[in-house]
């Protein structure tokens, strides 16, 4: 999605010491030798390297207990593309404002389409800054989705947010102690090694794995938003990135060595072999080394499901 990589990008958004501070990383070791490969050569940027993946709700709990209590987080997912960067400040600033009167406040995602992989946020009553939350609603059907738009008022919940360190610790503690518990000896009895910090991983791996939405967002009574409309995609397959691509006039995007005859709305992303299409519409080839996916717009978000895919992540479940 451009020159730079979207965790690359991700930092830019919030590069700037007049409104933000350094960032804090959260990662693991697979991902840690690109982590800091894409860090900027200046910085004092923290990266805390989780003993094993435990969701959301533990690594921003890892982040806040290495903050000051005061300190107002922005979490941000590290692979999301956001076109408008210069509103994602303007709205971030919001969130903290909002964030420093002692929310918990959810980015909510302007929804374009009557969307099924992501979670909704409903809007409530206004507040100074922003508005309170009515609830939150799991992935809905078609359906459903389109009844959202209709009715107006309903937001994405993009998994961005912002609230004070010991806003976040204190609210854990009070739904999800045992959590909270764990995460706090695992920094207590963690060690530094310059800028990286290593959790206990006896404490850390005590913890039950859950989403921040799950185990605080839709159990607290603190809970805001803001609207954010930003140009937002979380780049989640293959469809996602052929809508945020650059097309031509018939909706075609291809990279690499490519050749297409009369078709609509095609993506190709090759890496290598030459890849000629010819007659058709609404499908996606990607070549990367030698796997080739084929697959139709509408099949992209089940890719995940091929026993490749299955096998990158460690295996069937």
């Amino acid at each position: 999605m451009g020159d730079c990589s979207l965790f690359e990008q991700a930092l830019g958004r919030s590069s700037d010491a007049q409104r933000f501070d350094a960032p804090v990383v959260v990662t693991g070791d697979a991902h840690l030798e690109l982590v800091q490969s894409q860090l900027p050569a200046t910085g004092k940027t923290q990266i805390i390297v989780e003993p094993e993946g435990k969701n959301t709700a533990a690594a921003i709990a890892l982040a806040a207990q290495r903050l000051p209590e005061e300190a107002i987080m922005l979490v941000c997912p590290s692979d999301h593309h956001i076109a408008d960067s210069s509103a994602f400040v303007e709205i971030a600033r919001q969130a903290g404002e909002l964030a420093e009167r002692g929310h918990l406040v959810a980015f909510g995602i302007e929804a374009t389409r009557p969307e099924t992989g992501y979670g909704y946020i409903k809007q409530g009553d206004p507040i100074e800054g922003g508005f309170q939350i009515a609830r939150f609603v799991e992935k809905p059907d078609k359906e459903k989705a389109q009844a959202f738009l209709d009715e107006g008022g309903f937001y994405w919940n993009g998994g961005i947010f912002a609230f004070r360190a010991g806003t976040y610790l204190e609210e854990l503690a009070r739904f999800r102690p045992a959590l909270a518990d764990a995460v706090e000896q695992a920094v207590d009895e963690g060690h530094g090694e310059g800028n990286l910090f290593r959790p206990e991983a006896t404490a850390f791996g005590r913890i039950e794995s859950e989403s921040v939405d799950y185990a605080i967002m839709e159990q607290t009574d603190k809970a805001a938003m803001v609207p954010a409309r930003m140009g937002w995609s979380d780049i989640g397959n293959w469809f996602a990135v052929r809508e945020e691509r650059e097309k031509d006039d018939l909706g075609n995007t291809a990279r690499g060595r490519t050749e297409l005859i009369e078709c609509r709305d095609v993506m190709v992303d090759t890496d290598g072999p030459r890849v000629s299409v010819v007659g058709l519409d609404n499908v996606i080839v990607v070549v990367d080394g030698d796997e080739v996916l084929v697959t139709s717009a509408k099949g992209a978000p089940l890719v995940g499901k091929l026993d490749g895919a299955v096998n990158q992540k460690g295996g069937k479940s």
